[in-house]
């Protein structure tokens, strides 16, 4: 075992509390760590650092390699963006994995038989938190996905199943709408599945499929899925399966790694000895596995079993009838410190193997494809609300060789032949493509743009349509 240095933050709210309670018990079970510790959060903000973290801490982190952190609070408003999400994607943190297990009858659940992990893909998807007001209604937010960020999720996803000897991978998406990004993910989902004949491979609409996870969760294994949906769907897992107190998260990227509890910060209980450490203790499991300290991670996990079957609990999940005991922060994790050396009786014990490490094929850039522009979809903000004058203003931009095709609102097809009743905004897209479907210029875009200040006509933003080998890559508007 080699002694590994970990950039340690207490972090806001029960965050201090939770984090000695951890680090009593890694220290009791031999871990061989150093810690180092750096100040992030509330604390950082308030101080006049909107990123919520010094340059300083940045380096020591980056230097480590490994982060554990305990739960931090965002201030509201002023232009503060999440620590948890830029931590992620500035550190390449590509993978978020989240085991969610059910440890029925000793904490309150109905499903007995839960025991599924959610890998949520960490970097792209709406969470690129590229927002823009466009209009005095409309507000958009850019929902990016990349070819790369699929197959290395999706290839995490099959590896970590392959690795943990689990039988099935489901895919989460909804394709039937976002039929390009969502798509993608899909279409990657299917070829990178065909590597791996010996796991059962699946796909599920995503609303269904949560339906489906939150009343039957036995029926999965692992799903991988995107940022947005990896979020919601595993408080809905950790919930289900006792309380969301109880479950850790790892994010995992090709050059350093944060370990957490999914939790926030619960100001309201913090300095009281009242907040169950299982979350970030369970993080910390994850950590020790990752360094390469599988025997003392097996050791602490079979501990935490064993209190939480004797009826040990903090206040969260106490409950007459699965309780014996309740306790506060620094007994809970006296008790689990106790039992160190002890396995569970009914629960399962773990058996974590020595050093387990995920064998990961580098992202090769696929060779380009043919590519044509063939149109342009230039976004008007016009306070009107009748899409025919509108049409008749927009169509005078029409040349030789781009022509209007299409006016949507909200994505709803407005002009030509529209719906009275379908309500409009202020945010109208229309769709100028090629004549006869030929390649077209950037310089033709242009002057289409020119005639439109010429015009008064206010664009707030265009977007080119092409093909890629001949294949249209771009939404229709709905009923069209």
């Amino acid at each position: 075992m080699t002694r590994s240095k970990i950039t340690v933050a207490n972090g806001d709210g029960i965050g201090p509390e939770i984090m000695a309670a951890t680090l009593d018990i890694l220290f009791a079970a031999g871990a061989d760590i150093e810690v180092e510790h750096i100040d992030v959060g509330e604390k950082v903000y308030l101080s006049g650092n909107t990123s919520g973290i010094s340059p300083e801490s940045w380096n020591i982190i980056r230097q480590n390699k490994v982060f554990l952190k305990a739960p931090i609070t965002t201030p509201q408003g002023g232009g503060y963006k999440s620590l948890n999400v830029t931590t992620r994607k500035m550190l390449g943190l590509y993978s978020n994995v989240r085991p969610c297990q059910s440890y029925y009858p000793f904490v309150d659940s109905k499903h007995t038989h839960m025991d599924l992990v959610i890998i949520r893909e960490n970097e792209e998807d709406l969470y690129a938190g590229i927002e823009h007001q466009q209009t005095d209604e409309v507000i958009q937010c850019l929902k990016l996905i990349s070819r790369p960020g699929c197959e290395k999720i999706i290839r995490y996803a099959f590896e970590y199943a392959k690795q943990y000897k689990r039988k099935k991978v489901t895919c989460f998406t909804k394709d039937n709408i976002m039929k390009q990004t969502d798509g993608l993910f899909h279409a990657v989902f299917d070829e990178i599945g065909q590597e791996y004949p010996d796991i059962e491979k699946e796909h599920w609409i995503i609303d269904i499929g949560a339906a489906k996870m939150a009343d039957t969760p036995e029926a999965f294994d692992v799903i991988v899925t995107l940022n947005l949906y990896g979020d919601v769907i595993s408080d809905i897992a950790a919930q289900i399966a006792g309380s969301v107190g109880l479950a850790g998260s790892a994010n995992i990227g090709e050059h350093a790694a944060m370990f957490e509890a999914i939790h926030g910060s619960a100001p309201r209980r913090a300095g009281q000895n009242m907040a169950n450490p299982s979350g970030l203790l369970q993080g910390a499991v994850l950590m020790l596995n990752h360094i390469g300290q599988s025997d003392v991670a097996e050791k602490i996990q079979n501990a935490w079993l064993k209190t939480l079957e004797d009826g040990v609990h903090t206040y969260d999940i106490y409950k007459e009838g699965f309780s014996k005991q309740k306790v506060g922060t620094k007994e809970f994790a006296q008790a689990v410190i106790e039992r160190l050396g002890q396995l569970p009786q009914q629960l399962t014990p773990v058996k974590y193997e020595q050093g387990a490490a995920l064998q990961l094929k580098p992202y090769v850039r696929k060779p380009p494809r043919k590519k044509e522009l063939i149109g342009t979809d230039i976004f008007v903000h016009w306070p009107g609300e009748n899409p025919e004058v509108l049409g008749e203003l927009v169509s005078e931009l029409s040349s030789e060789s781009l022509q209007l095709s299409m006016i949507s609102n909200r994505g709803i097809k407005v002009w030509p032949a529209g719906f009275k009743e379908t309500f409009c905004t202020d945010h109208w897209r229309c769709r100028f493509m090629a004549v006869n479907q030929t390649g077209i210029s950037s310089k033709q875009i242009i002057m289409l743009l020119e005639k439109a200040v010429e015009k008064n006509i206010e664009v707030i933003k265009t977007e080119n349509l092409y093909t890629f080998e001949g294949k249209a890559a771009f939404s229709l508007g709905q009923g069209q």
